[in-house]
């Protein structure tokens, strides 16, 4: 019988976005901040191999970060 457990899923948190001039990105150095148009009390999305499924917010527990999901997202039947 076949099982999942060895099915590879690819797991993106996307905390915001932003925009810039490539000269700007490859000026880009350790320790640089970027600016995302987003706050610390939004929303996050998670993506699983590039395609949004659910939205979360991230928690901080003593020094470990993870990431609540909140509602899981409709799938889109046409990117099948």
């Amino acid at each position: 019988m076949p099982t999942l457990d060895d099915v590879a899923v690819d797991l993106r948190v996307v905390l915001g976005t932003t925009s810039m001039p490539i000269h700007q990105v490859l000026r880009l150095s350790r320790g640089a901040i970027i600016e995302l148009d987003a706050t610390e009390h939004d929303e996050v999305t998670i993506c699983a191999n590039n395609l949004p499924v659910a939205r979360g917010v991230v928690v901080v527990n003593r020094n470990r970060i993870g990431v609540e999901i909140k509602r899981m997202l409709p799938r889109d039947t046409d990117q099948r």
